[in-house]
């Protein structure tokens, strides 16, 4: 599993990225700078330069807060603010672990993300025993 930094408006963010198809193309297109929006009043997107893989990708996503996912019918980053009800073509990509409250801004904002390492599986057992 791989984690991801966003940096928005001087601010850090961690990710965790899942390991399916469409993430892995997801990480190789960064670093990606982008302009995020709101949509919805639940969630900040932003259009990707390429379309991402949806071959070994559940057809669809409930969303929770934190979560960075891909909408693959209009080919854009989906990153919630507020949890959101299953959408057909929603794809998870990830999470964010520290900073989420950090996606309640309105207006538009730029945003820098980047690779920041590997987590290893011992680390990724003690995080999820935190919870």
């Amino acid at each position: 599993m791989h984690s991801i930094t966003l940096l928005l408006g001087g601010k850090t963010l961690v990710a965790s990225l899942e390991d399916n198809s469409a993430s892995r193309d997801f990480l190789a297109l960064l670093p990606l700078e982008l302009e995020l929006s709101d949509y919805g009043a639940s969630e900040k997107i932003a259009d990707l330069p390429k379309k991402l893989s949806t071959l070994d990708v559940p057809s669809g996503h409930s969303a929770k807060v934190g979560d960075l996912t891909y909408y693959a019918p209009w080919g854009n980053l989906a990153i919630f603010y507020r949890d959101h009800g299953y959408a057909q073509g929603l794809i998870p990509l990830g999470r964010i672990d520290t900073g989420k409250e950090l996606m309640k801004f309105s207006g538009k904002q730029e945003i820098r993300i980047e690779k920041s390492g590997l987590i290893e599986s011992k680390q990724l057992k003690s995080h999820f025993n935190k919870e």
